[in-house]
């Protein structure tokens, strides 16, 4: 009971915490932390543990799959430098120098840990980064370049930490193995990732029910990380390709599928994320309490290891704009601007607490594992230094660096992809048998609807500004007025709901187009 209150608190806080944020122009997950880890050491808050290991499959399904639905196929084709770059190789080198520094600093240490303490703070958490990134003015190619990172990286982070740990446990070394164990596990997991989209796509088939069909879209991550997991797979990787396959496989006729799944989804992420970093925070309370005057003992590494984690970040980021950048084409970072803003958003989260949690006390021999409370405290520094003080910070950090923003190119691209789309849709028409039958003035009425489009982006591109400022003044009030007389249609239909002698869900299926429509005019 004393958990089922704590995630509802949690459910309403990040609710409150996400009006706040948008107030004060900060991201909510940030200040989600923040308020929970604060509210955690106040008396009346029960002292919940969730088992470490139910962390991860928990939390990291849902969150990598709504961040991956927003990416393609295409896109890692493009990046995939960026891909091997940032997900692989930067991972392997921080945590091989974060290693490297914990072995000489901390004695005690084995090897094999000081590697799986590499492991457990070298991943950029991607439910971070999209949440901060996404609340400022960055660039597009910048964000695609953090997605690509962000949804693989947990992925390479989590077998160099089970081999280590592996090791730690029976005092052995780490091996060369994990390279094979890494391909095929990433392998395996694009086969069950595929094979999991097929039978989603195949299933929605024979469900008719829109609700029922983006609940499986839910049910779809879990399933598939799990399985991959038990076979020894790479959840991570089997989330995502599920992901990008069922985007690749989507079907013009689900538009109405797509607006419901959006909507949900959109509800499922807010929650999730909300709720994962509150209880990010709250169990940082017990950390604390936990190794209590070790901390001080600990400060000089964590200072060190801290350091070294922001650093070999902002090297490798250095180092790839001296030799190009990620792409040949759009070459990313492209600017020694792009070069900070790119290293400030190494930021860690949900998988760095989560494996530091699930570290073994013991060694198989029933001995305690040397330096376990150092990794703990460590990773939760690491967590603070990375993402609550860049997350901060960025708002700031872009305004004061004033970089380009490609605003108008985007708009010239989404403008250049609706007239794609117009232009199909008016060909299609002309060559329909069912269109030809209409009577002359329908199929007139009917052209100037799939051509309208077209006039208002034509005038959208008009080069005279004043012209352009009268044309949206024009716009603004006829969608204006639109919406105020949608908004009365809407009031009327809320007021026939409650009459009597008038079917409700007749009436929602009226107002659920007229919906519809409003939804249309704010896009």
């Amino acid at each position: 009971m004393e958990f089922l209150l704590l995630l509802i608190g949690l459910l309403f806080g990040t609710v409150l915490v996400v009006g706040l944020g948008e107030r004060i122009r900060l991201p909510y997950p940030i200040l989600m932390l923040m308020f929970s880890a604060g509210a955690a050491f106040l008396p009346f808050i029960p002292e919940v543990h969730i088992k470490p290991e139910l962390i991860l499959p928990l939390f990291l399904p849902p969150l990598l799959y709504a961040a991956a639905q927003r990416s393609s196929w295409s896109i890692f084709r493009l990046r995939w430098r960026s891909l091997v770059l940032l997900a692989v190789l930067l991972v392997v080198a921080t945590t091989a120098v974060v290693a490297s520094v914990a072995w000489l600093m901390i004695p005690a240490m084995a090897l094999p840990a000081a590697i799986a303490l590499g492991a457990i703070v070298a991943p950029p958490d991607p439910v971070a980064v999209e949440s901060v990134a996404g609340k400022v003015k960055m660039r597009r190619k910048l964000i695609t370049v953090l997605q690509t990172e962000g949804l693989f990286n947990d992925a390479m982070a989590i077998v160099i930490f089970q081999v280590a740990v592996t090791a730690a446990l029976s005092g052995g070394e780490v091996g060369w193995d994990l390279v094979p164990r890494f391909l095929i596990g990433a392998a395996g997991a694009i086969v069950l990732g595929l094979a999991m989209a097929w039978l989603v796509g195949t299933l929605n088939r024979f469900v008719p029910d829109l609700v029922a069909r983006s609940a499986t879209t839910l049910v779809a991550p879990y399933a598939i990380y799990l399985i991959a997991e038990e076979v020894h797979f790479s959840g991570v990787v089997a989330v995502v390709v599920t992901a990008l396959e069922l985007g690749r496989r989507a079907r013009p006729q689900d538009s109405e599928e797509r607006l419901t799944r959006t909507a949900f989804w959109d509800v499922v992420e807010l929650l999730t994320t909300g709720v994962a970093f509150g209880l990010v925070g709250i169990e940082m309370r017990y950390i604390i309490e936990d190794e209590g005057a070790n901390l001080l003992s600990f400060i000089p590494g964590i200072v060190a290891i801290c350091a070294a984690v922001v650093l070999v970040r902002f090297a490798w980021m250095m180092a790839m704009y001296k030799i190009g950048g990620t792409e040949k084409k759009n070459k990313t970072p492209g600017s020694l601007k792009e070069v900070l803003v790119l290293s400030w958003c190494g930021m860690r989260g949900l998988a760095t607490l989560a494996l530091a949690l699930a570290l073994p006390a013991t060694m198989s021999s029933g001995e305690p594992l040397e330096g376990r409370n150092f990794v703990v405290a460590t990773a939760c520094a690491v967590l603070i230094t990375t993402l609550v003080l860049p997350g901060l910070t960025l708002p700031a950090l872009m305004r004061a660096l004033k970089l380009p923003n490609d605003h108008a190119v985007e708009e010239r691209t989404q403008r250049a992809l609706a007239r794609r789309a117009e232009k199909v849709a008016l060909e299609t028409m002309k060559r329909s048998t069912a269109a030809s039958a209409l009577p002359q003035k329908r199929r007139e009425a009917l052209a100037r609807r799939m051509s309208s489009l077209h006039t208002i982006l034509e005038s959208d591109l008009e080069q005279d500004p004043q012209k352009m400022l009268q044309l949206k003044a024009i716009l603004t009030v006829m969608d204006e007025v639109q919406r105020e007389a949608l908004d009365a249609a809407r009031g009327e239909m809320l007021k026939a709901r409650n009459e009597p002698g008038n079917d409700p869900e007749l009436v929602d299926r009226v107002l659920r187009r007229l919906d519809l429509r409003t939804v249309t005019l704010d896009h």
